[in-house]
């Protein structure tokens, strides 16, 4: 019984890691490569962008990135956020 649960609940937390909204400002490549509908180029350009300029302030902002236009920021809306890009340690130690 004991096991049952445990294959539940691992279950469980890789379904909801599987939703999980990928930041666009912390994420790598890779991790922007995995969300459907950003292709490694793309995943490229958006860090590329975010070296260039800075964090997005939204994922609106991707429309200023070769690649992305109205439609395509729609689509992904769902799947990217901006999110806070400080861990909770570091904005512990700034107060």
């Amino acid at each position: 019984m004991k096991r049952i649960l445990i294959a539940i609940m691992l279950c469980l937390a890789s379904i909801s890691l599987a939703f999980a909204a990928v930041n666009i400002n912390t994420a790598s490549v890779d991790e922007l490569d995995a969300v459907k509908g950003i292709g490694p180029s793309k995943a490229k350009a958006i860090v590329d962008y975010r070296s260039k300029n800075g964090q997005f302030k939204s994922v609106d902002d991707l429309k200023g990135v070769k690649g992305f236009g109205e439609k395509s920021v729609a689509r992904l809306r769902g799947e990217l956020t901006v999110g806070d890009s400080a861990s909770p340690a570091v904005k512990s130690a700034k107060k």
